[in-house]
């Protein structure tokens, strides 16, 4: 890919511009000074790939739609998949040099407790209690052993332990903690906070404004996650036309392609394959479409390389030495 032109072409705007309603010009200073430490503005991601067959369904039809991928990611848990079948994924994500990453554990979601079923939602996705961070633990370590090298973490306490641990070797130091869309930061100091924390990469919920971007970088280099189209329960939200300016002010970024208007399928199963691996092509289809458009408008530069995985250099809270979980 070319590198885009300073100035990419606004949707619509010469057409605009001839009968009288210019588009208000890009200002420099709300553009993303940060980059990828390749150089890249931006990366791919297909989320909700719940297991082997959804992720060769994924492969194929990427490659028969010639859509590039850097990442791949679960949300059913490391503990709702068998050591041969994260083995699979692993080996088929390193056949072609994409990064495979997996949820970690217990969720409040799922659990016992009935606070996630009220109207204010309780406390949501986090972890309850000492066996519920000791389950995200023990996926962690599980899916590190067998080769997983980036895990998804939906509480703070979780990402924080499991930070710990990378930094006392308990963990590969390899490995990157990716902070879930349904706990994702809404300002700039929560952002800043949970890169602390040890987040190597930050979905941030898919309703924030362009200018919450530039705001977020102002404080923080850490890469963003987005849903370019959220799926229902995160909003629906479909913003195609706004991906170049969403690289513009949130690089480096995970450009997420989820799909509205389509039952969710946590904890994933085989009574739900027909609808998984439907929906798995059609993220595909729906990733193509925005990477056409941004070649339409010359703002398609800027793509890190394929097999790209790591951060660069963060900023952290220190650890204590013998600091309690």
């Amino acid at each position: 890919m070319t590198a885009p032109p300073t100035t990419p072409r606004l949707p619509g705007g010469d057409a605009l511009t001839r009968i009288g309603h210019p588009s208000p010009p890009l200002r420099e200073e709300d553009a993303s000074p940060h980059t990828f430490p390749d150089g890249g503005t931006w990366r791919t991601e297909i989320p909700s790939v719940e297991g082997p067959e959804a992720l060769g369904t994924v492969l194929k039809e990427s490659a028969r739609l010639g859509l590039p991928v850097h990442r791949i990611s679960q949300g059913s848990g490391v503990w709702m998949l068998g050591d041969a079948e994260i083995t699979e994924m692993l080996e088929s994500c390193a056949e072609r040099d994409i990064e495979l990453c997996l949820f970690t554990g217990p969720r409040g979601t799922w659990d016992i407790g009935g606070s996630t079923r009220t109207d204010s939602g309780g406390a949501g996705l986090r972890a309850r209690g000492h066996d519920g961070l000791a389950g995200c633990v023990e996926d962690a370590l599980r899916a590190t052993a067998l080769g997983v090298r980036c895990l998804l973490v939906a509480d703070e306490g979780v990402l924080w332990t499991l930070h710990r641990l990378r930094e006392a070797g308990e963990l590969p130091a390899g490995t990157t903690l990716k902070l879930s869309a349904l706990t994702g930061p809404v300002n700039p100091a929560s952002y800043a906070v949970y890169e602390r924390l040890g987040a190597d990469s930050l979905n941030v919920p898919s309703d924030l404004t362009p200018a919450h971007l530039t705001e977020i970088r102002r404080v923080s280099r850490a890469p963003m996650d987005l849903y370019i189209e959220a799926p229902d329960d995160l909003g629906g939200y479909v913003r195609m036309y706004e991906t170049a300016e969403l690289i513009r002010r949130g690089a480096p970024l995970y450009l997420k392609f989820g799909l509205s208007k389509s039952p969710g399928i946590y904890p994933y199963g085989a009574h739900l394959r027909d609808h998984t691996l439907a929906t798995a092509r059609e993220r595909v289809r729906r990733g193509r479409l925005v990477l056409d458009l941004l070649a339409r408008h010359g703002a398609d530069g800027g793509m890190s390389p394929l097999g790209s995985r790591l951060p660069g250099d963060l900023s952290r809270f220190p650890v204590p030495e013998g600091d309690p979980a």
